[in-house]
């Protein structure tokens, strides 16, 4: 009887233990499942972000060619330049041209105060020649990545765009302080 007994408690524990492992991997199964819905619907979301806002990289654009022109006009509107560097495939970039587009303030500084460029990087142009003159910021920084130039066309700032970010856009304080500060720096 006690064999008989040990017999049937060693199967209900194994039972039971079987069950709490089938359990546990059928809640695992759910919140991987769970998870992978919920990064289809961010990847979704994210998608739709991008499909709405502006695109302002040109890859077919010769940018030292409009480099060029944008020191030539600094020069005689003695403004510094503003490189925004990234490209259209880059969620950060478009949301950082976005916050300059629909902030009034923003956009009167980069419009009235600065030369503001789009300095494409993508598969269809890497633009390799100017990335590599400036030092390729973006490999060290990730995009956007801000480069400024005086009005001479030398580097007289490189940025990253981290220190700016609040929640999904940027801070709107930090981006007006960071403008400002080229405004007037290094102008002869």
């Amino acid at each position: 009887m006690k064999k008989t007994f040990l017999k049937i408690l060693s199967l209900s524990v194994m039972c039971l233990g079987t069950l709490v492992f089938a359990q546990k991997k059928g809640e695992k199964t759910i919140k991987n499942t769970s998870n992978e819905l919920s990064v289809a619907a961010k990847k979704k979301a994210l998608e739709a972000e991008k499909a709405r806002l502006i695109k302002p990289y040109n890859p077919k654009e010769n940018a030292e060619e409009k480099i060029s022109q944008l020191v030539e006009r600094a020069q005689a509107e003695n403004k510094n330049i503003m490189i925004q560097a990234g490209g259209n495939w880059c969620i950060w970039c478009l949301r950082f041209n976005q916050l300059i587009q629909d902030t009034p303030e923003l956009k009167s500084i980069v419009d009235d105060k600065l030369l503001y460029y789009h300095l494409n990087w993508s598969q269809e142009n890497k633009n390799e020649n100017l990335f590599e003159k400036f030092g390729n910021p973006g490999e060290k920084y990730g995009y956007p990545v801000f480069i400024i130039l005086n009005k001479e066309g030398n580097v007289i700032h490189i940025q990253e765009s981290a220190v700016f970010e609040h929640e999904k856009s940027y801070s709107v304080e930090k981006v007006k302080d960071f403008l400002l500060q080229w405004v007037d720096a290094d102008k002869k």
